[in-house]
Order: structure tokens, then sequence, then C-alpha cells
């Protein structure tokens, strides 16, 4: 026998288990419709792109089981750009229970509500734009009038209308709820998680505008308070309660997070997904793959879940068309 006759089926047999799936190449033509591509794209054995059309698989499953609590996390950054409009038809149709995010989110969830972002350039020359008073977040230009001294006098206003009330401790969801009854306006998140009675949770509500307009509020009306012991309190009712839970989490940081160790309480998230552009070998929240929480126990050892590498205005877009039509929401 020679080498050859010896070797090749050893390692056939220990290879076998490894290529039962062939990767197919992908046809577009003009009449694809976007779930036959996300199809094609699951056998193409393209790096993100089988993630991507896994990631969608997950999350319909996750929506159809109605045994199911599904939370959504993203970060603020994501409510500059015109991802906001997802986000706000993702909570206008009910496809989550609940929302995790940043102070942020809600900066520029009221801004956007009441003034106009631009379209600028990653290289557009910083001094210039502070001279004109504009910010810049990313290519996204934010005109300074825009966002502090709008989020400022509105800010002010809904605080004393809700302590005239008698409101006077509020959790972060309750902000949030009192946020999106004042906005009353259909292009805003706030506003949908409001009428919906979805819950939108800010464990960071410090870090941005809404929160140094409560702290300046405070400075006058010192028996004011925001309770986080109470959004606790809510999140374990309803982790505690739920059969089984999900998450669609967009971005990492404190949002990511936030939803990740709620779920540790029971077991584990069933279903995540999770979108990020941030490496894994920094050793950063943002970088851990969601594998990574299996072992901190705050995904299931068993659970469906995927990371997807990419941006997210680039890639939710699509994910959620694919969403409407699989869902038919």
């Amino acid at each position: 026998m020679s080498i050859k006759q010896f070797i090749t089926p050893v390692v056939s047999k220990r290879m076998s288990k490894y290529l039962a799936r062939r990767v197919k190449d992908i046809s577009i033509k003009r009449s694809s419709d976007i779930n036959a591509i996300f199809d094609q794209m699951s056998d193409s054995g393209g790096f993100v792109a089988k993630d991507l059309a896994d990631g969608l698989q997950i999350i319909c499953d996750m929506v159809n089981d109605k045994q199911c609590f599904k939370f959504v996390s993203f970060v603020g950054a994501v409510v500059s750009t015109g991802l906001r409009g997802i986000i706000k038809d993702m909570i206008r149709l009910k496809v989550f229970d609940a929302v995790i995010t940043t102070c942020g989110a809600l900066d520029h969830d009221i801004a956007k509500t009441y003034s106009n972002y631009y379209e600028g350039d990653f290289r557009l020359d910083d001094k210039k734009l502070a001279d004109s008073k504009i910010h810049r977040l990313g290519n996204v230009l934010v005109p300074m009038d825009s966002y502090g001294p709008l989020i400022e006098n509105k800010m002010q206003k809904f605080l004393n209308n809700t302590y005239r009330e008698g409101r006077k401790e509020l959790a972060t969801y309750e902000v949030c709820e009192m946020l999106g009854k004042n906005l009353n306006n259909s292009s805003s998140f706030l506003y949908w998680a409001s009428r919906n009675n979805i819950p939108v949770f800010v464990p960071g509500l410090m870090d941005g505008a809404v929160g140094s307009q409560i702290w300046l509020f405070v400075q006058k009306h010192r028996d004011f308070k925001v309770n986080l012991i109470k959004d606790s309190d809510k999140l374990a009712d309803l982790v505690f309660d739920a059969k089984r839970s999900g998450a669609l989490m967009i971005g990492g940081g404190i949002s990511k997070h936030h939803t990740l160790w709620w779920n540790q309480f029971r077991g584990g998230l069933d279903y995540a997904v999770y979108m990020t552009t941030a490496p894994e070998y920094d050793g950063s929240l943002s970088g851990a793959l969601v594998r990574e929480a299996i072992s901190w126990g705050k995904v299931k050892a068993r659970a469906r879940q995927t990371t997807i590498h990419g941006e997210a205005t680039t890639l939710l877009p699509f994910l959620f068309a694919a969403m409407l039509k699989k869902l038919k929401l």
C-alpha cells in the first residue's frame, strides 16, 4: 500500500464532520426577494454574511416565541443617525418588550423631535466647526442650538410640569415615559415606547444632557430624586417572570452589559444577537463575543446566539427589512 492510499482514508474520516455543508455561490436577480438573499447568505460561507443571516433567523424565532421576553439595547450614537427611524419602528410594532439604552439616546431623540441634524464628514476641521458652533458626531453635524440649549429648555419645562403634578421621585423608566408623553411626536422612539407601555431603562442616566438637566433641576428642588433601585426592582420582576428571554444588542457599552447582567439572574438569555465593530483582542466588554457571556452565566450554554461584526447603520436596515417580510409585521 502506498503512503497516499494509507493517509487519505484516515484524513477523510477525521475531517468528514467538518465538511457537511458546501459553500454555495450567491445568485441575485432583479426579482430576488430580500429573504431569498438572506437564505443564500446563510449558505455562502461569507465571513460576516453567515452571521447576519443566522442573526435574522434567531431574531425571528425569538419574536415568534410567545413565551420569550424580548430586550433591545442600543448605544445613543445611532439615534443621531437615520437609524432612529428603524429603532422607532421596532418599538412602534412592539417587536420588543423592553429597551435598555444610554442617556445619549434620550438627548438625540429630544433634539431631533424639535430640530434637525445634518450630514457631514469624518474629515471636517473640528476647530472650524467649533468656531461655527457646530458639534460633530462622526459624520453627523449637530448645531449647538439643536442640542444643549434646546434640551435644557425642554427638560426644564417637562420637569417643572412633572414636579407640579406632585411626582418627586422617578425611576429612569418613568423619566423616559414622562419624556415620551411630553414629546408626543410619532418620529420619537420614546413616544412609541410610552404609548405601547414598553419600559426604557437608562442605567447611565447622568452621562448626558438629560441627566445634567435633572441635576440642574435638583439644585432648586432638593426633594426631587431619581430612584435607580426602582429600576432594579422593575427589571427583576421582568426577568424573573420570563419563561424565556432574548435580546438584540446594537453596540456595546453599558446598554449591552446591563442587558446581559440582569439576565444572568434567570440563568442567562435563551436568544442573543449582538452587533458590534469592536475588536475582541483588547478584552473590552464591547469587543466580547456573545459566547463569552456563557462563561459568566449571562447567556445559556444552549442559547441560540451569534455576534455580527459590522456597523449598525449599514447592516440593521437590511436586517429589519428582512424581519418585516419574514415576520409579516
